[in-house]
């Protein structure tokens, strides 16, 4: 199905289908009760990315078919944000008929938010110079009257940032408004509102929790910054130094005072954590100083490699947010030799495709 035909009325079922698949791919594990948290039914990706067709004087967002590989028109794209499908048809009026903004662009990539904030990033086969730069900020000030946009422009070896390069999102989670700042080309989770449902659960199955917690793949503090009041101390690592930058803000937006981030990959965590290798980025920080028995992971497509792995194996408590029920199978393979799930998730980040997001709660086995 082309995005652009997506229809709400067939969420539903489709939602049951995906439901059934994940019941059915984990029912070799001993897994309790799948919990089922729904998406919106349209309108509820803050992100979204299209290539540009010059069409004589005309110009239009397309896509490609997966299958036949040919370009489609997309004048409307009903899983986006109503913000994005509006920014849309109004940025690309303005573009087809400005000579200098149009040439040589390919791409626009866009990320709004839940508070009304958008980006759009333009992707050129060309230098940008100072003539791109004034008739771009006279776009952006005319959109400007209906929007709170920023526009970037890229090109090899440039960017170009008009004003700012990020947005600034404000998340309410269980009644409680958070901030978060969210650059431009670097991970967010596409779906806010399910996203919240996310945060809230891992906050549920942590309430009670004892001593501190540790994250591995932390971004910018999505999880860590709100999960901070059920722990004592928390410590994040997160390998980007974009989204460590973003972290540290969030941090003081958030005014949160037990929490710190440290820039390493888990790998190196690992590392660090055995006395394999010392770290200069950890100068300051005396990990003898936290007592996690919570760890909580949300690693890439790829999941966990085995040295990983066999390290979080050693905490009490597990949190595990998995995009890739594959690699989570495997890595529960390894885990269930010494713990038990006790909890078990699936949020629809990405409806009417085959894509899962998953949480699993696990504790020592007695």
């Amino acid at each position: 199905m082309r995005p652009t035909e997506i229809q709400a009325d067939n969420y539903v079922e489709q939602l049951k289908n995906k439901t059934n698949l994940i019941k059915e791919s984990f029912a070799q594990h001993p897994m309790p009760q799948l919990e089922v948290f729904a998406s919106e039914p349209l309108h509820y990706r803050l992100r979204a990315e299209f290539r540009l067709w010059h069409d004589g004087d005309d110009l239009h967002h397309v896509m490609f078919d997966q299958t036949t590989k040919q370009k489609y028109q997309v004048n409307n794209f009903p899983p986006a944000s109503q913000l994005i499908n509006d920014v849309m048809v109004d940025l690309v009026s303005l573009l087809k008929v400005n000579d200098t903004a149009r040439r040589k662009l390919f791409q626009i990539d866009y990320l709004a938010t839940l508070s009304g904030e958008i980006i759009a990033s333009l992707l050129y086969h060309k230098a940008l110079d100072e003539q791109w730069t004034a008739e771009m900020q006279k776009i952006r000030s005319t959109l400007r009257q209906k929007y709170k946009i920023d526009i970037i422009g890229r090109a090899k070896k440039q960017k170009i940032i008009l004003d700012k390069d990020y947005v600034s999102e404000e998340l309410t989670i269980n009644q409680r408004n958070f901030a978060f700042k969210q650059i431009e080309n670097s991970f967010t989770q596409p779906n806010a509102r399910v996203n919240i449902k996310m945060i809230e659960w891992a906050l549920d199955i942590t309430k009670n929790s004892q001593g501190d917690l540790l994250e591995l793949y932390c971004g910018s503090g999505n999880f860590s910054v709100p999960l901070a009041q059920n722990f004592e101390k928390v410590l994040a690592t997160e390998i980007s130094k974009t989204s460590v930058a973003a972290a540290q803000d969030n941090i003081a937006f958030n005014n949160i005072d037990n929490l710190k981030i440290i820039r390493m990959s888990s790998e190196e965590f690992v590392q660090a954590q055995q006395g394999v290798r010392e770290f200069r980025r950890l100068e300051g920080v005396n990990l003898a100083d936290y007592q996690c028995k919570t760890v909580l992971v949300d690693p890439p497509r790829a999941g966990l490699d085995d040295g990983t792995v066999e390290m979080i194996s050693q905490y009490e408590n597990i949190v595990y947010i998995s995009c890739n029920p594959e690699t989570l199978k495997l890595n529960l393979d390894t885990l269930l030799l010494t713990h038990t799930i006790t909890r078990f998730a699936l949020f629809d980040q990405f409806p009417y495709t085959h894509h899962a997001e998953c949480g699993v709660y696990l504790q020592k086995s007695s």
